[in-house]
This record gives structure tokens, sequence and C-alpha cells, in this order.
């Protein structure tokens, strides 16, 4: 699971923008303006059938910083992204 859903910056990093992009995920922002520090994103693809998933998580970042629940709090009633 992408660590950015308890990342006190989760809703202004170009990081998570990019992996909501990624995603064809409506953005947090339209204007992030948070760089994370040196983030490692793991990329997976799986073969269903004709289909190609494919599934971004950022597993890393010198930027973190804990708030658990964060990407719940911008998004209430929403499931939370795995």
């Amino acid at each position: 699971m992408c660590i950015c859903v308890n990342c006190h910056y989760v809703d202004r990093c170009t990081t998570y923008h990019a992996v909501e992009e990624l995603h064809e995920q409506p953005h947090l922002t339209d204007s992030p303006s948070f760089e994370a520090v040196n983030p490692t994103v793991n990329a997976n693809l799986r073969v269903v059938g004709d289909v190609v998933e494919k599934e971004f998580d950022v597993v890393g970042c010198e930027s973190f910083a804990e708030e658990m629940g964060k990407w719940s709090k911008l998004r209430p009633g929403e499931l939370v992204p795995t």
C-alpha cells in the first residue's frame, strides 16, 4: 500500500499527484507545492488475460511525516486507495 495515505504532505505532494495521475484518480489538489525528497515508487504490472493491470505505490520517502488517516480526513466516506 502507498505510504502517502498516512503522510502529512499527501494533499500537496507532487509525487502523490503523479501517482494519482497514473491511476487516473481525482487529485487531492490541482496545484501541488511540496517536493518529496527521494521518494521510492514501486510499479507492479499484472497480466490478466489480455489486460495489463498497473499498480503504483510510494513505498519510501525521506520526507514522510506520519499523520495516520490523513487521506481519509480529506476524503471522508471514500475507500482508501490500496
